[in-house]
């Protein structure tokens, strides 16, 4: 598996960039490392840099790549969870509690590659949720606990679709 090596250098394998191409039907913008797998060994979540090679700031640390669970993260928008998570928000104080923590630890990891001097981070946080794949991608490459959204959508993917989940997220607990 690729990642990242102590002296905080890329460690994307040219394979890597690739089969991240052929996944997402162009080059990837930016991309550091490979940080989660899917049991096949295929990448499913990429770190990029803070910075795309032109100096444009690039705010998403993490980008999900695997086709099958985009289209997947993709249906559950569209029916509405991402509007149902926001409004839990606003009435549960522990659950948003939570999600400033995820947007706190998703800025610190991203500021220590580089700062952008934003208090953006990714996916709306953390007064929304603007995008599951973000918080998906969060989750993975993070585990459990650390984004709470991330972690729902990943339970409500392997209820819905118990037979892709392990092939997905082989290492998701």
């Amino acid at each position: 598996m690729s990642g990242v090596d102590p002296s905080g250098e890329p460690t994307a394998t040219e394979t890597d960039r690739l089969v991240v191409r052929r996944q997402l039907g162009r080059p990837p913008r930016g991309m550091r490392d490979v940080v989660t797998r899917d049991s096949a060994g295929e990448p499913t979540v990429v770190r990029t840099n803070p910075r795309l090679p032109d100096g444009t700031p690039f705010p998403t640390l993490y980008y999900l790549t695997s086709p099958r669970l985009v289209t997947l993260v993709s249906t559950l928008e569209s029916e509405g969870l991402m509007r149902e998570m926001t409004d839990r928000l606003s009435t549960d104080t522990e659950l948003a509690e939570r999600y400033r923590r995820a947007h706190h630890d998703y800025l610190a990891e991203r500021d220590a590659l580089e700062p952008l001097g934003t208090e953006v981070s990714a996916g709306g946080m953390p007064g929304r949720v603007k995008c599951l794949h973000v918080h998906v991608a969060h989750a993975l490459a993070k585990g459990r606990g650390v984004n709470p959204f991330g972690d729902e959508t990943i339970d409500v993917i392997a209820q819905r679709w118990p037979e892709e989940a392990p092939e997905l997220f082989p290492e998701f607990r």
